[in-house]
């Protein structure tokens, strides 16, 4: 188990200005990840500002939590094997571990867990000024959009320097929802 605190702040882009980035940070090319979901019937761990889900990346699994701490999120992760990745998503069954055990301490009623669906994700990724800067193109039930993410250490240094960013190449600061609450409000579309 291992558990960390993400700071990080998002602007969604357009594909012209996802293109613009790219081009000014020499970027040229992507590494596929697949963010597998998990949430109950009533959506406790939405409420709860929480979010659960098995990552697969560069032929590895992970199960996470994420969940609100005092400055950014609190992630617990757990290394899982691809027979347990594939046994959680068929059976709604989440596995011993420190993510089962931390979801009891949120009081999210883990038997109603079900599996919702999967968003993919070609992710690059640069150092900018003592952070990580990301470009995502996601890819979740017939949408695709694009964002730009800057993980840091310090928050307030972290975001000076993204709105210094987004202003330098003129892209306006636009209110972004996360990946789970993206691909969770364009399922409830679909299912209109």
């Amino acid at each position: 188990m291992t558990q960390e605190i993400e700071i990080e702040f998002k602007n969604m882009v357009t594909q012209a200005e996802f293109q613009m980035l790219c081009d000014a940070f020499s970027i040229q090319s992507f590494t596929k990840q697949v963010n597998h979901y998990f949430e109950t019937p009533h959506f406790s761990l939405k409420a709860a500002g929480s979010a659960l889900r098995i990552r697969h990346k560069g032929g590895a699994y992970t199960l996470t939590l994420k969940q609100p701490a005092e400055i950014g999120l609190l992630e617990t992760h757990q290394s899982i094997t691809e027979e347990e990745a594939q046994q959680m998503m068929k059976t709604n069954q989440i596995i011993a571990g420190s993510v089962l055990d931390q979801l009891h301490t949120l009081q999210i009623p883990v038997s109603t867990l079900t599996y919702m669906g999967s968003l993919t994700t070609e992710r690059a990724e640069t150092t900018f000024e003592g952070g990580t800067l990301v470009f995502d193109h996601s890819f979740y039930y017939n949408h695709d959009d694009y964002e730009l993410e800057y993980e840091v250490q310090d928050e307030a240094a972290g975001k000076a320097a993204f709105l210094n960013l987004l202003n330098k190449h003129h892209i306006p600061v636009r209110h972004t929802k996360n990946k789970v609450q993206r691909f969770f409000l364009a399922k409830q579309n679909e299912e209109r």
